[in-house]
């Protein structure tokens, strides 16, 4: 069938371009410049995706009020108090030597449709219509000045651990949180845990967490900062069937969005063809290849924060001591628009080390986070524009050393055979502490600068034919102690799955990659069942763990039972026996503070060192078995034989404003429940809240075969389309819960003979 063709006109166009839709909604871009390129990403992302980017805009600019009403100012304030503030020329030059320019175009791409929808209202997506708004027009600073919505690491740590020590004997934090590597925690000198107030990071947590239009529903997914990791590796062509390299890689972020996070696109000029994932509202794209490189990221959780401890002025609660003196501290007062109320004044505050996020002129103190992503070239994912451009791997490894947030571990990979582990990220140096906790901001600690690449890990076609990363700790054995990284890594076991699977494996395909990317094994379940069968004790509940074979698959009747017994039994058991010698009987209630907040964190490492070291076991699980029996049985009925892990386990995707939205269909804001197999601590990486539904993971999968790129994989849920009458809106959700993928097509031919839609781009006349 002969695709569907529409033609618009886009103001700033040298020459026609095309935009050739394939049957997954993926937008191939043809254009005659670098520059039309990105002007038609930019009208194409507005095409698909308008409310989502512009939503994305005013969450980041502060200026949700305008259009929501005054419930929102105090979160546009927050925002505004993290906006890059420095000089844009420094800014755009930290990028590259084009990124201005390649933004301007994007966002004069955005503002072309934003102006369609103006003059062909029916082009308007339904929300605006709904909620009687117009999507705003863009500037180019925009795009980099919006920074709340990165990845950030570690102030919560730091905050939380200092709650810890404030409120606990010390080893009570060792049963908290794993430090990696290992090193005593020491009270920076002058630092009054007690001044830290529980709720410090409140105006923080604001401006980087997404805002909430209704009470949460009984079956929404859970969790109010979600666990943000990734899976990928890279395999030399010894290991593939094919003698090419494969480089997959599955980001973790909210896997209950509607529209999702990630968008994938295509942009091919002269000289430039680039197809891969990133965020709809950036220009160019951060994973995926450009028929030359292959490239892929996950977190690398440089500390790229520090929470400022400072003594007030009692005669003027905005100065505060520095170096022996009093320091005003610098002021901006702001005026939030407010949608049927009165404008709002704010005021902001910030310090020499940034903004100042919670105050208490009686105790005369203050607090502010000194962040490495608020300096310069530091937009979250802007620092891809010129590595998605590198031929080789010199030209890519020279790029990375201006790539600054997130912080990353990318892996690389190319049709000669190379393979590649690069870290990047702007690392603050610390001369005189380790970062693990909120330090005075006396002039004692500064920074002394950032590490440059070079300074931090990475490999080069390794002997193994492999390497992976999972956001576990990855710092070699021999790095410098007193380089401080971090302290505060994810677990390690996705990372330890991914290595077992690769080191057997001599003929790997993009379809077994896949099938990795969606690999339900947990081996925190492995380690403690194998605990389990050394028992002999008659337990009920114990011979469907024992003869289990550590697989949460969604049809699974002992993965319901473990995932239920191990997160709501044994975890808390075990947690109050280790801390009654510290706390006596404040140990369940301790127990129940120190354990994930979220519930979804997935580190299973102090459970594990509790489980194989503990005298006691036999004695838990007696005890805490039968009861977690007793549960399922209560949630999943008597007959066992009918407990499945995915009737409990589930997957929907809804929009963030479905609760203002009741006049659309429903099915156009929510999905239908889908089950799942995993959980936080698996491959397939499907954390959950208490009720069961999965709030984290991978949304977003590729595989690229480097070199035979039109055999590449891709997957991106719930759909590629943000437009609610649109089918790509949540077509792709049924095959992303049954690990599925689709082929993400490079060639001309192969992209001709999927079109579904053409669109054509003409210059003004």
């Amino acid at each position: 069938m002969a695709p569907d063709r529409t033609s618009h006109t886009l103001p700033g166009l040298t020459a026609p371009a095309e935009i050739v839709v394939d049957r997954w909604g993926v937008p191939h871009i043809y254009a005659a410049s670098t520059y039309d390129a990105f002007r038609a990403q930019g009208f194409n992302a507005a095409r698909d995706r308008l409310w989502q980017i512009d939503f994305w805009r005013r969450r980041g600019l502060g200026r949700l009020a305008e259009v929501f009403g005054p419930e929102h100012a105090e979160r546009d304030r927050a925002a505004r108090l993290f906006l890059y503030r420095g000089d844009m020329h420094r800014e755009w030059l930290a990028y590259g030597s084009d990124t201005k320019r390649a933004t301007t175009a994007f966002v004069e791409g955005v503002n072309a449709f934003v102006e369609l929808t103006r003059r062909n209202p029916e082009l308007l997506p339904a929300e605006f219509r709904e909620l009687g708004y117009e999507p705003a027009r863009w500037a180019p600073e925009d795009v980099a000045r919006i920074r709340s919505h990165g990845l950030f690491y570690n102030v919560r740590e730091e905050v939380a651990r200092a709650r810890t020590l404030r409120d606990l004997p010390a080893d009570a934090e060792e049963l908290r949180r794993r430090r990696e590597p290992w090193r005593p925690v020491e009270v920076p000198d002058g630092l009054d845990l007690h001044a830290i107030p529980d709720d410090v990071l409140r105006v923080y947590d604001l401006a980087t967490t997404a805002p909430v239009f209704a009470p949460p529903a009984p079956d929404d997914p859970q969790g109010d900062v979600l666990p943000e990791g990734s899976n990928n590796w890279v395999l030399a062509g010894s290991r593939t069937r094919s003698g090419r390299p494969l480089l997959a890689n599955d980001p973790h972020r909210a896997a209950a969005a509607l529209p999702g996070l990630r968008y994938i696109a295509h942009l091919n000029a002269p000289g430039f063809n680039v197809i891969g994932g990133g965020e709809p509202a950036l220009p160019g794209i951060s994973i995926g290849h450009n028929g030359r490189i292959a490239f892929g990221l996950t977190i690398f959780a440089i500390d790229q924060e520090d929470l400022y401890v400072y003594d007030t002025d009692p005669a003027d609660p905005a100065s505060y001591r520095y170096n022996g003196r009093w320091e005003p501290m610098r002021r901006s007062t702001e005026t939030i628009a407010v949608r049927d109320g009165d404008p709002v004044e704010a005021e902001l505050l910030f310090t020499r080390h940034g903004p100042v996020v919670y105050q208490d002129p009686d105790k005369h103190t203050a607090f502010a986070v000194r962040a490495a992503w608020l300096e310069a070239g530091m937009a979250p994912y802007l620092g891809s524009m010129d590595y998605m451009r590198a031929g080789d791997w010199d030209e890519f490894s020279a790029a990375m050393n201006r790539w600054g947030a997130p912080p990353e571990n990318q892996v690389y990979a190319d049709p000669s055979g190379r393979i590649a582990w690069q870290t990047g990220g702007l690392t603050p140096i610390r001369p005189n502490w380790d970062g693990t906790l909120p330090v005075p901001g006396d002039g004692r600690y500064e920074w002394a600068g950032f590490y440059d690449t070079d300074q931090l890990p990475g490999t080069l076609d390794p002997d193994a034919g492999f390497l992976a990363t999972a956001n576990e700790m990855n710092l070699p054995a021999d790095y410098p102690p007193d380089r401080h990284i971090t302290y505060d890594w994810y677990a390690p076991y996705r990372k330890h799955r991914i290595d077992e699977v690769l080191a057997q494996t001599t003929d790997a395909t993009p379809h077994s990659m896949v099938d990795l990317q969606n690999d339900f094994l947990s081996i925190p379940a492995r380690r403690i069942v194998t605990k389990l069968r050394e028992l002999s004790a008659a337990i009920d509940g114990l011979d469907l763990l024992t003869d289990w074979d550590a697989v949460l698959a969604p049809d699974s009747a002992a993965a319901a039972l473990f995932e239920i017994w191990y997160r709501r039994h044994l975890r808390p058991e075990l947690l109050a026996q280790a801390l009654e010698p510290l706390v006596g009987d404040q140990a369940d209630a301790t127990a129940t503070r120190i354990s994930p907040a979220e519930d979804l964190l997935a580190d299973a490492r102090i459970d594990i060192e509790l489980v194989e070291n503990s005298e006691a076991f036999a004695e838990i699980v007696a005890k805490t078995l039968p009861a977690a029996v007793t549960e399922v049985e209560g949630l999943l009925g008597a007959d066992r034989g009918a407990w499945a892990w995915g009737r409990l386990h589930v997957a929907r995707a809804q929009h963030p404003l479905k609760a203002l939205l009741g006049n659309l269909p429903a099915e156009q804001l929510v999905t239908e429940p889908l089950p799942r197999g995993g959980s936080g601590d698996t491959v397939g990486n499907t954390a959950y809240g208490p009720n069961f539904v999965q709030s984290a993971g991978a949304t977003f999968r590729i595989v690229v075969d480097v070199g035979e790129w039109d055999s590449s994989l891709a997957m991106n849920a719930p759909g590629q389309s943000g437009r609610l009458d649109d089918p790509h809106l949540t077509d792709l959700f049924a095959p992303w819960t049954r690990g599925e993928a689709f082929p993400l097509l490079y060639s001309r031919e192969r992209i001709d003979a999927e079109a579904e839609t053409v669109i054509e781009l003409n210059p003004p006349a």
